[in-house]
């Protein structure tokens, strides 16, 4: 539930050096990393959503009251999973680690007479223009023995917090507007505004012994202080100090659930990505269990759910297979959010109503859901999810859909097809033939969105794109699409000049680019990058049209150029995890097709791999593998790429670049012939399609 680490206030995400930016190059605020206090729920990669969280601040000070607010240059960060530390300016060492629903300050002080604990429950979101997040109402309570709590509503959800600091001698008080209030026990605010906000919370005061440690632990609750203090008491105990044990767990965790893919081979900079990549793909979404503030049952509860226009495409998939207990959950709970405020949200933040992003797609947790229950994955009432699936599809973008056969924004029509295929899915294997039969008829509609003439979508307005980066989605007929844009041929040719072969570099665009030069970039019809949300899946569709060799030459580009250790090293981004998933697929020579129980397989990046799911390994080994270095390792030129020349599952000759996703759930082993040519292999017999199930032979 906790996602704790520095706070500057800059963009993205609250830890940044950056203005506010969606195109170009960012401007920076600040010479270096700095932070004015640490926050505990922040998200991670998201682009330009509207809040940002970063609710109750921490800060550690040498300084008066007055000072409050102040940045100072971080030094010495340590950054692991479930872990950070650094050194403020002012030679305070600052460690963070956090539990489920609790987090854990150490602070080491300088010696000083009137050190300094301010937890400041005002704060909230970005210190950038129309970025903060201003509370509702609020309370704060000292309640003695080093004890507080308080409840701060923020866009409707109470969020409750108790503190504890182990300060023996330390006095604790109430501030308001940086001013003590000596003597006060308790502040209220029952009506707070832009205008009238000044900053509130608790302060603990008194004299600091050089190298002597702080420890503050912070319970949090979407229910009330009582259960703050008893998520607490479960993760620390009775007694402190707590900091080294809450640590050790929560990197144990971290431990096994980075550690169930493992990679052999690779240089040191490309398992230090992978092990990254691993890692941000398991940060998001928070899952808060028993906390939902809308709906009075227990159960799972999960918000951050961002970007569920890509992580449906990559991590949703990952987490099936690694986590599959937290996938059904972040079903369950997403059902859970239909059923109570009407529809499934495309994103989900912890706000009172949905943060929909409409603009962005429709119907995406049909998707996720067609693949759990496909893949058998937990114990959903299925036909709980049916109905819901159902309803939803006739909701927003739906309604003109259902009547129509298509709807602008134009990608829109390929969701809601892609949707209704899905669902019908899941109700042809609930017996509910009728309803089945309904929504197949409907799935057809996905030829309406594209112009014949061109092989390309519609004019239409795209959110982060134009018609090129959208036109190459994985559909559930590859097939008719290939034959709609003219054929194999005709289809590769456009691949090929979405991604520049045999064309210039494109100058990327600088601070503050003009209308002019962004249009000027997308009239160019290009690959705009991973972390562009529909480029993510462009490059395997080369494997509907024969030509895995292509896909292979993409993502190794990718892998080896756009990806590196520190800071930098990712590709734009992150989308809450999503493009990370990419990179553990694509490391893997798998990429899941969401929604139709598949992988598309291509050439690997490491000589061997198991993933571990639950009960069972499934294991990629090679021969012929040449291990190459990726940019971190300071590459001058492009290591050239390898090729699948011939694969076997299960000791099976598998002769289409493709596998069911059933069967690496089931466990096995993936055994690839790779070499430095293109090969016939994956030419003849193509992924199926709903046209031509059993595509083999090339089209015209």
């Amino acid at each position: 539930m906790v996602s704790a680490c520095a706070y500057s206030g800059a963009y993205p995400t609250g830890y940044g050096v950056y203005t506010k930016n969606t195109e170009g190059l960012p401007e920076e605020m600040f010479d270096g990393p700095q932070a004015s206090g640490f926050t505990h729920f922040q998200q991670s990669g998201t682009g330009a959503i509207r809040k940002y969280y970063n609710y109750v601040r921490v800060t550690p000070m040498v300084q008066s009251l007055d000072a409050l607010g102040q940045a100072w240059p971080l030094r010495d960060e340590v950054a692991e999973a479930g872990y950070y530390a650094a050194t403020l300016d002012t030679g305070i060492r600052c460690e963070i680690t956090v539990g489920a629903k609790a987090a854990i300050h150490r602070y080491t002080f300088p010696e000083h007479r009137n050190a300094r604990i301010v937890v400041d429950l005002s704060c909230g979101g970005l210190a950038i223009d129309h970025g903060r997040t201003v509370p509702l109402r609020a309370y704060a309570e000292s309640i003695g023995n080093g004890r507080a709590q308080g409840t701060v509503v923020v866009e409707g959800v109470p969020l409750s917090v108790h503190v504890e600091v182990d300060s023996p001698g330390w006095r604790q008080m109430l501030w308001h507007d940086r001013r003590l209030i000596e003597g006060g026990t308790r502040l209220d605010f029952d009506r707070i505004r832009q205008t009238t906000l000044r900053p509130f919370g608790l302060l603990f005061m008194g004299p600091a012994t050089a190298g002597r440690s702080v420890e503050v632990r912070i319970g949090f609750s979407l229910r009330g202080c009582e259960q703050a203090r008893e998520n607490l008491r479960r993760e620390c105990g009775d007694g402190p100090p707590a900091f080294d044990t809450v640590r050790a767990r929560t990197t144990d965790r971290w431990r096994d659930h980075v550690g169930r893919i493992e990679v052999e081979g690779g240089s040191p900079a490309r398992r230090q990505v992978f092990a990254t990549a691993m890692y941000h793909s398991l940060i998001k979404p928070c899952f808060a269990d028993d906390e939902s503030p809308f709906w009075p049952t227990s159960g799972p509860f999960a918000f951050d759910v961002c970007t569920m226009w890509d992580i449906y495409k990559t991590q949703l998939p990952l987490l099936a297979a690694i986590c599959p207990d937290r996938a059904v959950d972040l079903l369950e709970s997403l059902i859970r959010v239909c059923e109570e405020e009407g529809n499934f949200p495309i994103g989900y933040r912890m706000a009172r109503g949905a943060d929909r992003f409409f603009r962005q797609a429709s119907a995406l947790a049909h998707t996720a859901l067609a693949d759990a229950h496909a893949l058998d994955l937990g114990d959903l009432d299925w036909n709980w999810a049916l109905a819901h699936m159902d309803g939803d599809l006739r909701r927003m973008y739906g309604e003109d859909f259902y009547e129509h056969g298509v709807v602008h924004p134009i990608s829109h029509t390929l969701d809601l097809a892609y949707a209704y295929h899905c669902t019908a899915a899941v109700a042809r294997a609930l017996n509910d033939n009728a309803l089945a039969d309904d929504l197949a008829a409907r799935s057809h509609l996905w030829t309406n969105a594209f112009d014949p003439d061109t092989g390309l979508l519609w004019d239409s307005s795209f959110y982060e794109g134009g018609k090129w980066n959208y036109s190459f989605r994985l559909l559930h007929d590859m097939a008719g699409r290939i034959a709609l844009a003219g054929g194999d041929k005709a289809f590769v040719a456009m691949l090929d000049s979405f991604f520049g072969y045999g064309a210039p570099a494109v100058a990327q665009p600088g601070q503050r680019p003009d209308p002019a030069e962004m249009a000027a970039g997308y009239a160019l019809n290009r690959f705009q990058g991973l972390n562009n949300e529909p480029d993510m899946e462009a490059p395997w569709s080369y494997h509907y049209a024969g030509r895995p060799d292509r896909t292979a030459e993409v993502v190794h580009a990718a892998l080896t150029w756009q990806f590196g250790t520190g800071p930098g090293g990712l590709p734009g981004n992150d989308d809450s995890g999503a493009l990370s998933s990419w990179y553990v697929w694509a490391s893997l020579g798998l990429f899941p097709i969401a929604g139709q129980n598949l992988f598309l397989v291509s050439a690997p990046a490491f000589a061997h791999a198991t993933i571990h799911l639950r009960d069972r390994e499934f294991v990629i080994e090679t021969s012929g593998h040449r291990e190459t270095p990726i940019s971190s390792d300071g590459l001058s030129s492009v290591p050239p790429p390898q090729y699948v020349q011939s694969a076997w599952l299960n000791g099976k000759p598998l002769d289409v670049a493709c596998l069911r996703a059933s069967d690496v759930h089931a466990g096995g082993r993936l055994r690839l012939e790779l070499g430095p040519e293109p090969s016939a292999w994956g030419h003849a017999i193509r992924p199926p399609s709903l046209s031509d199930p059993h595509r083999t032979g090339a089209t015209p």
